[in-house]
């Protein structure tokens, strides 16, 4: 039993990092839109604040990969679980979809 403890430790955690990383995402997509509507509010050309905008846009494509890359370490972190021998259901997201049959995760598909 501690074996199933300390993953559902382990798995807490990593449902928390999914869901700042998430919440991360979401802030920096308000302060882009905030800067695009006060931007316009104030009525000044698209060309004032641009750089900092392209930062704040950088800044959502750094945050998009560190999701993809938990996300495929979540998937790693799964497949470890049952390689030591854990069948225990860790408790996270309830709305979670369910795994289709014979699918591969995005990074192993072939893309034409």
């Amino acid at each position: 039993m501690e074996k199933a403890l300390a993953a559902q430790k382990l798995a807490n955690k990593l449902f928390a990092t999914e869901a700042a990383v998430d919440a991360a995402m979401a802030e920096a997509m308000t302060l882009l839109a905030g800067m695009m509507e006060t931007r316009k509010e104030f009525g000044l050309s698209a060309t004032v604040g641009d750089t900092a905008a392209a930062k704040v846009a950088e800044a959502i494509s750094t945050l998009a990969a560190a999701k993809s890359a938990i996300v495929v370490a979540h998937g790693e972190m799964a497949d470890l679980k049952l390689r030591i021998g854990l069948r225990t259901k860790l408790i996270g997201v309830i709305d979670k979809p369910p795994t289709l049959p014979n699918t591969q995760r995005l990074d192993e598909r072939n893309v034409a």
